[in-house]
């Protein structure tokens, strides 16, 4: 009778965890933390509805209605990304299951997370800052009309997309406007919220940064945006931003910005001349290159001082443009000596 007894118990709980998970290719993503983990800000009844009966709901109807169809066997990227091609059930469905997949990543019990310092930099560089940015996508989340997201994704050019879609939209598919590969997104269905917070979507919305986990939204940035060869160094990359600023308009036969900084493009030359070399840079041939940027950098301030020619001027900011890209060449293992 034990045997029986366990047997039946053994199968019990083998179909309730199909009933969540559900048979075919798609499956419910373990969750890495407990119900009541985010507790106050998302409350345990509300994650256990979310996930078992909302996101089980679309992973169980993906697989039922992509069965026998050209949906069938495609990876969930793969299937967003042409999913105009596809019923609208697919197209919830789909959806839904990967914007929750991501929903429950981007969400941690761990307190004061941070984004990591390339993204805090894009962010800032983007948006002013990361209140601002909070201030947007809380905008995109509270204006959506009736059920949809907020999203912050990655874009084609590298650049940080704020957008809002509606019901399970997302921006991977072809059918959105504002197209990325999200990197975070806020749940805006009233199921997401309404047992704690009921119509008050603004109270749910500020408190879900409680809970953000930025370490996550970080690891997903960077591993869409690379890190650049030159970003460990500050002090080459300070005098490029000068030398790019002023250079162009240059080209176009405005040299208004190099007279007005030319003291600056000293300073900065300067600056990476005294500064540490990266070691993965650190050659003989970048030693030089980087002492004659300085002495250039002297001579080009000292002609606007003078107020030389402009066409000495554009002379001597070609020269110094030269020698700028001879340091970027030579920090390609291929071009020195070793």
């Amino acid at each position: 009778m034990k045997t029986i007894f366990k047997s039946l118990f053994a199968s019990t709980i083998l179909v309730c965890c199909f009933a969540i998970q559900g048979f075919g290719q798609h499956e419910l993503p373990k969750l890495t933390y407990e119900f009541g983990a985010l507790e106050p800000h998302i409350d345990s009844m509300t994650m256990r509805i979310h996930y078992t009966k909302h996101h089980a709901g679309y992973v169980n109807n993906l697989n039922k209605l992509s069965k026998g169809t050209s949906a069938e066997g495609m990876k969930i990227e793969e299937l967003l990304a042409s999913i105009s091609k596809q019923s609208e059930g697919i197209r919830n469905n789909a959806g839904g299951h990967y914007n929750h997949t991501l929903f429950w990543t981007i969400l941690s019990p761990n307190k004061n997370t941070q984004p990591s310092k390339r993204l805090i930099e894009a962010i800032d560089k983007q948006f002013g800052g990361l209140d601002s940015l909070k201030l947007l996508l809380n905008n995109a989340a509270s204006t959506r009309f009736g059920s949809g997201w907020a999203w912050l994704s990655v874009d084609a050019n590298k650049k940080l997309v704020v957008s809002s879609t509606p019901n399970q939209d997302n921006p991977l598919m072809d059918v959105v406007e504002k197209k990325g590969t999200p990197i975070l997104g806020i749940d805006v269905w009233e199921h997401a919220y309404y047992l704690k917070y009921q119509n008050k979507r603004g109270d749910y919305l500020s408190s879900i940064w409680n809970v953000m986990n930025w370490e996550e939204v970080s690891r997903r940035f960077e591993a869409l945006v690379p890190k650049g060869k030159f970003d460990d160094w500050h002090e080459l990359k300070a005098f490029h931003k000068v030398m790019s600023e002023t250079f162009h308009p240059s080209e176009k036969g405005d040299l208004a910005p190099i007279k007005a900084r030319s003291g600056e493009m000293l300073e900065k030359a300067n600056a990476l001349a005294k500064g540490k070399i990266p070691t993965e840079f650190n050659n003989k041939d970048v030693q030089t290159a980087i002492k004659k940027l300085a002495v250039d950098s002297k001579k080009l301030d000292r002609l606007v001082q003078k107020k030389a020619s402009d066409e000495t001027i554009a002379k001597s900011l070609v020269a110094l443009h030269d020698t700028f890209h001879l340091i970027v060449d030579k920090c390609t293992p291929e071009n020195h000596d070793h």
